[in-house]
């Protein structure tokens, strides 16, 4: 249900008053932020502005999460990352995002494959082998073979191979640059292929970490605003697993416990193809895992990813606290078996 709003939400859809009677300020998504419609039980995926009989706002921030990795062991590092967003800058940077998309290849990505267009599609070697094969291409000529080749597969050139790879590596880049320009933050869990890890039963080391600097994040704010979390939907098993690992940590130790004064502990599973932002997560995801360097990541890397790597570390959350330290929004984790959170 969710996955389907925000694959659709267009102006004209929003409802005129919450389930409670109180009115929405009717501004468009573009002046106002993300406004989102009611879900079937009267309640909404995310905080709006409301005006009920007092000034003022509600805020939120969302925490899009993917990871990169897990399903095909030649990638360097497992990746889980989170991107966040706050909540009236979420519908504008969608639309900013749908709106490169046709600029940069005549229409939308899920158009063209049917799918989620994965990091793996849009940065693989070939993609920057191609991309080099000739000087780039105006944007317009560029947009036009692109689309060419992404309407139909047989019309196999050199020229709209080379445009459609210059194109692939645009969009990355604008799409970077787009969440930097609105605010947006990253968070990554970063994981070596050789990592021990956990028989199961409870949550992975990786996401109680992802959780705790959304948490410090959130919690930099004077406004104490609220967070919540939307994962790439798995199948209906692991989702249900996932879900109640989750449940787990925030109900039922004393860490999560704590940073459910500030996280939602019910995430949002949402399908891929249709959320725009858990794709910017799976950018991020891979991009780390196959270009970003950190001290202790020793594993061969990228070198032509190193461009886009500067650009996800500009997003990287960054804290410096009072006492004098700083936490970091990328962490490198040797060992998947948490201890007992408490």
């Amino acid at each position: 249900m969710f996955s389907a709003i925000i694959g659709s939400l267009s102006s004209s859809s929003y409802p005129n008053t919450w389930a409670d009677g109180h009115h929405i300020d009717q501004r468009s998504p573009q002046d106002h932020g993300l406004l989102g419609p009611r879900l079937s039980n009267g309640q909404t995926p995310w905080h709006c502005r409301v005006s009920n009989d007092q000034e003022g706002s509600v805020l939120s921030w969302a925490l899009f999460i993917d990871e990169s990795g897990q399903d095909q062991r030649q990638s360097p590092y497992e990746v889980l990352a989170g991107i966040a967003i706050e909540d009236r800058a979420l519908w504008r940077l969608i639309r900013e995002l749908s709106d490169a998309q046709e600029e940069i290849f005549g229409l939308r990505l899920f158009e063209a494959y049917g799918s989620e267009a994965k990091a793996q599609k849009l940065l693989k070697k070939k993609v920057f082998t191609h991309a080099a094969q000739m000087p780039p291409f105006p944007p317009d000529q560029r947009r036009t073979l692109a689309c060419e080749i992404l309407q139909d597969g047989t019309a196999v050139s050199r020229d709209r191979l080379t445009a459609l790879a210059q194109a692939k590596l645009a969009y990355v880049e604008r799409a970077l640059d787009l969440s930097q320009k609105a605010g947006a933050r990253a968070f990554a869990s970063i994981v070596p292929q050789a990592a021990p890890r956990p028989a199961g039963g409870m949550l992975r080391k990786d996401y109680a970490y992802l959780f705790e600097r959304f948490f410090y994040f959130l919690n930099g704010f004077d406004e104490d605003p609220m967070g919540y979390v939307v994962f790439d939907e798995l199948d209906k098993s692991a989702s249900h697993i996932l879900l109640n690992q989750v449940a787990e940590y925030f109900l039922k130790t004393k860490k999560g416990q704590t940073r459910s004064r500030l996280i939602i502990p019910e995430p949002f599973f949402v399908h891929s193809d249709l959320t725009t932002m858990v794709q910017v997560a799976d950018l991020i995801a891979y991009i780390l895992s196959w270009g970003v360097r950190l001290k202790g990541m020793n594993a061969p890397h990228r070198a032509e990813l190193d461009a886009l790597s500067r650009k996800v570390m500009r997003l990287r959350f960054t804290q410096h606290t009072p006492g004098g330290y700083t936490n970091y929004g990328f962490k490198i984790i040797n060992d998947l078996r948490a201890a007992a959170h408490k």
